[in-house]
């Protein structure tokens, strides 16, 4: 603890902060000792547990001190080999440690030629020699003034003394006392690129990236499709060379208006389930009522299912096409680019039920919107219902309660939790929401699994009504645009309600509403073209007229209408690991690296097609151009 206390030091020291940056040193260096002790502590845990066993006790037998010293002779080699390399990787790149470094690996002998050139390698090892040499002489005075002890203990006391170790242990290893662990996104509650460095170690940022160790942007197949990219999105000055996706949208300063914006992301709100489409079983009448008098988008689709990957896409404009784990989660793609900087004078909120530990959603949110807001579950006076934190009801009402008495212009995000197994309904609210039973072939038929899923889907609706409710009666009402999108569907049969395409191609898994509702200031309309979740921050912003700089892949769905009824959406389902493009007749997908045929369906009819050259090239190299361009901008959208 004290070695690695003194190596962040160092780093401080060696490694200035921007000038101008307010740096709270205090905080990063505890938030930094918490890392480090979870490090001393799995150590201590192993050696702990193998001295348990009679045979390897470290003092008693000499298997046992031969075990013990080997581990902590490899413990102090392996810390101070990452330390090495980490204050190398932040004197070349600004970053601490990670798994990237292992990529190096297949060019090792231009790396290693690289590294002999750069660094003074001699001098370093007989270093890192010397030093471990040290470490392992302290270790053994400390271990031989143990060993001249006499133990006075009893088995009772050694046994309760053992339980409290074990215990001081665990939840050193965990980080915290609460639900979810210490996770490297902890690291950047500071908004603050060099004070979230300063706070991790190189044990903490290296195996945490280390799912992510092979490097997912490809330039040269990005390059390969950057022209129809580039042209799609309408790119200013397209670059090939450095692949420029970036357009400054600048409006009339004259025009802009400053209202007030409340996003609402929405909890697995799948659209053949609502009142929107004409589900029998009328789920969401509220709901549907304000889409009558908003501009609704019913050929609105999320890139792809879960949660953290609608809430990436949203906020990022860009499709999240991990595998096997979630861009959120990727220490490499914390930084980030989001339009939601460019509302000026805006304060900025972030409301979620729960933890936004879960998925390292807190890294996200915290370390790319300036001088967010975040309030989590402990931050509200509602209790806790289940694992995601207070209800819905409760969520939107404590949220709007806050924003009630802020006096400037506001950006809010709301995230909903409910209508999600265990599907909770607080029995506060049972007097003014009434469950309903109903037949399982009734709930078969239209979408439902069983009534605790129908009545939860039901209850999201009564939430949104409390939450508008609430909102009309308060003065930011008439001034704000109220977005409320689906994170994402629900795979299920969407039986005649849709096409079967729709069904037998899982799109209802990535098929949500999105309402934009503001009476006061917009007009009704309804579109039926294909929209994206990647378009929402584009759209709020043209919305509001502000000039803002878009380097995603989202385009204004209201500024360009006419062309984007030529559009796309694209679909990633990380399951199936297959892509695919939509447009307003067909729906086009393969396996990704051709792992499973390609198919091609109708989105408005039975019908069964044929799949001329002309259109397989069409809507393979525009599935490809969102693939690509995707894999490169989750690496390369940077703030």
């Amino acid at each position: 603890m004290i070695i690695m206390t003194l190596l962040r030091l160092a780093l401080v020291l060696a490694f200035k902060a921007p000038a101008g940056s307010a740096i709270p040193y205090k905080d990063l260096f505890i938030l930094g000792l918490r890392y480090d002790f979870r490090d001393v502590c799995i150590i201590s845990m192993i050696l702990f547990l193998l001295g348990s066993i009679k045979p390897l006790h470290p003092f008693d037998r000499k298997a046992g001190r031969a075990v013990a010293f080997f581990i902590l002779w490899l413990a102090i080699v392996l810390c101070m080999v990452f330390y090495v390399f980490d204050f190398a990787n932040y004197a070349y790149l600004s970053q601490r440690l990670t798994a990237t470094i292992l990529s190096y690996l297949h060019d090792a002998k231009i790396s290693f030629g690289m590294i002999w050139q750069t660094y003074p390698v001699i001098w370093i090892l007989l270093g890192i020699l010397l030093f471990v040499g040290l470490l392992i002489a302290i270790v053994h005075i400390i271990y031989n003034f143990m060993l001249s002890r006499k133990p006075h203990s009893t088995r009772l006391s050694r046994i309760s003394w053992g339980v409290v170790f074990f215990i001081i242990l665990g939840l050193g290893i965990f980080g915290r006392v609460g639900q979810f662990p210490l996770r490297w996104s902890d690291a950047f509650v500071f908004n603050n690129d060099y004070a979230s460095n300063v706070s991790l170690n190189p044990f903490q940022s290296f195996f945490s990236s280390l799912d992510f160790k092979v490097v997912n942007d490809d330039p040269v197949a990005t390059r390969k499709y950057y022209p129809l990219m580039s042209k799609y999105l309408g790119v200013t000055n397209p670059n090939e060379s450095t692949l420029n996706f970036e357009r400054v949208i600048l409006p009339d300063s004259s025009e802009a208006v400053k209202p007030n914006i409340i996003l609402v992301i929405c909890e697995s709100f799948s659209a053949y389930k609502s009142s929107m489409y004409g589900n029998p079983l009328n789920t969401t009448p509220f709901f549907n009522e304000l889409c009558n008098t908003g501009i609704f988008f019913d050929r609105y689709f999320t890139p792809s299912y879960g949660t953290a990957r609608g809430v990436w896409a949203t906020l990022t404009g860009i499709p999240d096409i991990e595998i096997t784990n979630t861009s959120s989660r990727n220490p490499q793609a914390v930084d980030q680019h989001t339009i939601i900087n460019a509302f000026k004078g805006y304060e900025k909120y972030y409301f979620i039920g729960g933890s936004a530990s879960w998925a390292n959603i807190r890294g996200l949110i915290t370390n790319n919107i300036q001088d967010v807001r975040l309030y989590e579950q402990e931050d509200y006076s509602a209790k806790k219902i289940d694992v995601w934190g207070i209800s819905d009801k409760n969520l939107f009402l404590e949220s709007d309660k806050i924003l009630a008495k802020v006096k400037s212009p506001f950006f809010a995000v709301i995230q909903t939790a409910d209508n999600h197994r265990p599907y909770t309904i607080p029995k506060e609210d049972l007097a003014l929401f009434s469950k309903k039973k109903m037949s399982k072939d009734s709930l078969k038929k239209y979408g439902f699994e069983d009534e605790d899923e129908y009545n939860a889907f039901r209850y999201t609706d009564f939430c949104y009504k409390q939450f508008m409710n609430a909102a009309q009666k308060n003065d930011y009402f008439k001034n704000t645009i109220f977005v409320f999108t689906g994170d994402h569907g629900i795979r299920g049969d969407a039986g005649n309600m849709f096409p079967k395409a729709w069904t037998e191609q899982g799109l209802t898994s990535e098929h949500t509403p999105l309402l934009i509702y503001a009476p006061f200031m917009l007009s009704s309309a309804r579109y039926s073209f294909p929209a994206s979740q990647l378009d929402i921050l584009p759209t709020i912003a043209g919305l509001c007229k502000i000039p803002y700089k878009n380097t995603s892949l989202g385009r204004d769905l209201l500024s360009h209408k006419d062309s984007l009824q030529n559009g796309y959406a694209f679909i990633f389902d990380p399951d199936l690991k297959r892509i695919g493009v939509l447009n307003e007749k067909y729906y086009y997908s393969f396996g990704i690296h051709n792992s499973s045929p390609e198919q091609f369906v109708s989105m408005t009819d039975n019908q069964k097609l044929v799949l001329t050259d002309s259109l397989r090239n069409q809507f393979r190299n525009m599935t490809n151009a969102f693939y690509e361009t995707s894999r490169y901008m989750i690496l390369n959208n940077k703030k």
